[in-house]
């Protein structure tokens, strides 16, 4: 089994180092973790070339990002590596809370049947880095650079000049576009002068990463003010390797150096295991870390020919797994509309709704993790009262529980102002309106066999899903084949289990349509589509209309 943690990469020259003028590339991307990673394969995939450079030649150490939603795995599964992750990874929808050491009530956060992917798996982020690095090493056009730190950049109208400093000197670099990934404290965007604003929360958390064989379920728990914590909370997940991370709020006034030491670790890691009935485990200690953290974004999202994306853009708490997830979902968005750019599909002003949708999205993330931070650390007498009576009611009053927030645990952002939606024309029900992402269900493929809904979507164009069999579906098939533009269409057949799940989830008719972009996200529905309306929808989405 590969040591992700302790892979070192080759630094290697390049050509370009050697290049009498700065050579040229259509995209750069600087940051090689989850996000950088996410965007380089995606774009390869879409034939777009891409230089991915990166500031050091490891994986990122300990557990950091652990849990990785839904939509996020549909994502990987996209790219060619979302079956590692879910075989590698430990797959939960059970959380349980807990006040003092009472459970007070349990949440299932994929409780229907007929979707392919959990709700969550829990992963050491190093596996899904390692997992993303090998997937972009077998795509040609994806060029890693390990070791390249960007030291400058000079922003021009027809893209950026990057200066490079590697072990051997520094090169330059042109590039058409600049995604920043680069993380939290994300070098391009101090050199661009930019800065993030919001809230900095006046506490300490300690992660620690522990191994133990201790038969707990694989769930969630999350406790508030508990015996072995007193005045504190605590949230323990399960991860991949019999390896357990656990948070321990500890206070503003904590020592970070002190609580990192193993001998102040132990206490408290005993003190919890014996108080859940595992006093005979032994465990041990691999990775700790104190960490304080704010929610804040960028005013902007693009400068010009540069992209934020991921923490360098926006930061939230680690509670509800909103970071790591959310910044999936920004490159999920930004690669195809700067593929479509590249290619002359689209005018570089698709470009805007991006930075427009991922700001709405990263404010939404920054509401929902300020709001379950205030509720998890009250900062005043009062607060602490509210959220101590709601915990109180939640044992016996349902309508208490709608209260509790241990973190709104992540979900994809629903774009419904997006400039690049349809507005319908027709009544429908339901969740999947134009800008939702769509969601999985069952499906027979055209040989027979059983399928999944999104595996069947076509990533590198827009995807039509055709509902229903008869006359008014073959009408819809023919107004699709009528457009001028390439357009993946999929039968979904509404006579099989299968198809019915997937018929009641997108409240579909004989000859309804969902138009969805290359990211899954609805942009257009209808109950009966002619050529002009699906050509109309198509060009509002590349922002031509």
């Amino acid at each position: 089994m590969i040591d992700y943690q302790s892979l070192r990469f080759d630094y290697r020259r390049h050509a370009d180092q050697d290049a009498s003028t700065p050579a040229h590339h259509p995209v750069v991307i600087v940051g090689a973790g989850p996000v950088g990673l996410t965007l380089a394969i995606d774009l390869a995939l879409r034939q777009v070339p891409v230089v991915l450079l990166d500031n050091d030649n490891t994986l990122s150490s300990g557990s950091r990002a652990i849990c990785f939603a839904k939509r996020s795995l549909e994502v990987f599964d996209r790219l060619g590596c979302g079956d590692r992750m879910v075989d590698k990874g430990v797959s939960w929808s059970v959380g349980k809370v807990f006040f003092h050491d009472e459970q007070v009530y349990r949440f299932d956060l994929l409780p229907e049947p007929g979707h392919e992917r959990p709700a969550f798996i829990n992963l050491q982020q190093y596996y899904v880095e390692g997992y993303l690095v090998e997937r972009a090493a077998a795509l040609p056009l994806i060029d890693l650079r390990w070791n390249n730190k960007v030291t400058g950049i000079e922003p021009r109208d027809d893209g950026a000049m990057l200066t490079v400093e590697t072990p051997e000197g520094n090169y330059q670099l042109a590039a058409g576009y600049v995604a920043a990934c680069d993380g939290s404290r994300s070098n391009l965007r101090q050199l661009l002068g930019q800065e993030a604003k919001g809230r900095t929360f006046r506490d300490r958390f300690l992660i620690a990463d522990i191994t133990m064989d201790a038969p707990l379920p694989t769930e969630r728990r999350f406790w508030f003010d508990p015996s072995f914590h007193p005045g504190q909370s605590v949230l323990l997940h399960k991860q991949a390797d019999g390896m357990w991370r656990v948070d321990f709020q500890l206070g503003w006034d904590a020592d970070p150096v002190e609580e990192r030491k193993p001998e102040n670790i132990t206490p408290r890691v005993r003190a919890l295991l014996d108080s859940i009935g595992f006093a005979e485990v032994q465990f041990q200690i691999g990775w700790a870390s104190v960490y304080t953290f704010a929610c804040q974004r960028m005013e902007r999202f693009r400068h010009g020919r540069v992209l934020f994306a991921g923490d360098s853009a926006h930061g939230v708490s680690p509670f509800g797994a909103r970071g790591a997830n959310s910044g999936v979902q920004d490159a999920d968005n930004l690669a195809w509309k700067l593929a479509a750019v590249l290619k002359g599909d689209a005018p570089d002003a698709l470009l805007d709704s991006y930075a427009r949708e991922r700001e709405y999205a990263a404010d939404e993330n920054i509401r929902h993790s300020t709001r379950a931070t205030d509720f998890i650390t009250p900062k005043s007498d009062v607060s602490r009262l509210f959220r101590d009576a709601v915990l109180e009611l939640t044992k016996r009053h349902a309508f208490a529980r709608t209260l509790v927030n241990s973190g709104r645990l992540s979900v994809p952002a629903v774009l419904r102002d997006s400039p690049l939606n349809t507005a319908d024309a027709d009544a429908f029900k339901g969740a999947m309106v134009p800008g939702a992402a769509a969601t999985d269900a069952p499906t027979v493929r055209a040989d027979g066999s059983a399928g999944w809904l999104l595996r069947e979507c076509h990533g590198q164009q827009f995807t039509a899903l055709v509902f229903g069999e008869g006359g008014a579906a073959e009408r819809s098939v023919e107004a699709l084949k009528g457009g001028d533009r390439p357009l993946h269409i999929v039968r979904v057949q509404g006579t099989t289990p299968a198809g019915e799940l997937a018929t009641q989830r997108y409240d579909a008719q004989p000859g309804t349509v969902y138009l969805l972009r290359p990211d899954q996200h609805v942009c257009a529905r209808w109950r009966q589509p002619t050529a002009a309306n699906i050509r109309a929808a198509i060009d509002r989405a590349l922002a031509k209309a």
